[in-house]
């Protein structure tokens, strides 16, 4: 269209994804570098990349929001620690045909929202959630806990988690007690309008 200017994204750090059609996705919604894992069986030469990124640019890892791309996600965290993390909601990154999960089938809009929420994992931090916390809020255990994650882990931009792998974001990411009670309360009123 004449006389409409689209604004491009440009991202610093280099953005970990998956594979190529990730890469693909993730450069149609902005300006960036990837390194692609190939796979969750990540090699030492992807691991030195990675180490070699965050130092010289920095690193943002955005996986698949599934079992593969979570661990993904854990395999970086451990051998290169201090990475930042954007996370999809996976109703956001579902294939249109129904089969498959992945952010290659994201939207832009979907892709620049996630690294626009961008977390970085704390090294040093005082606990302020606690999993008696998570208990009470029936977040672990109980029927409703799975629903509650899920939603939370929406609001809070830190993706799907179980409930020990929820403490350990929360402490990850350092969500403060405030933003994770407003969240909370939030998952609540919602759950009281949809009875």
């Amino acid at each position: 269209m004449k006389g409409v200017r689209t604004i491009t994204l440009k991202i610093k750090e280099i953005i970990v994804v998956e594979g190529k059609d990730d890469t693909v996705a993730v450069r149609r919604a902005v300006e960036a570098d990837t390194i692609e894992t190939n796979g969750s069986a990540i090699n030492e030469e992807t691991i030195e990349r990675i180490k070699l990124a965050k130092e010289t640019r920095g690193v943002i890892i955005l996986t698949d929001p599934d079992f593969p791309g979570e661990k993904i996600r854990k395999t970086i965290a451990e051998h290169v620690p201090g990475c930042k993390h954007a996370f999809l909601p996976k109703q956001s990154a579902l294939s249109k045909k129904g089969k498959g999960v992945g952010v290659e089938y994201a939207t832009v809009e979907a892709i620049r929202h996630a690294l626009e929420h961008v977390y970085e994992e704390a090294v040093e931090w005082e606990e302020e959630i606690t999993l008696d916390d998570l208990l009470a809020a029936g977040l672990v255990g109980g029927a409703l806990a799975k629903a509650r994650r899920q939603r939370l882990g929406q609001l809070l931009k830190i993706g799907y988690t179980n409930g020990k792998q929820l403490y350990k974001r929360l402490q990850m990411f350092r969500i403060s007690k405030h933003a994770f009670y407003d969240a909370l309360q939030q998952v609540l009123r919602e759950e009281k309008e949809n009875d």
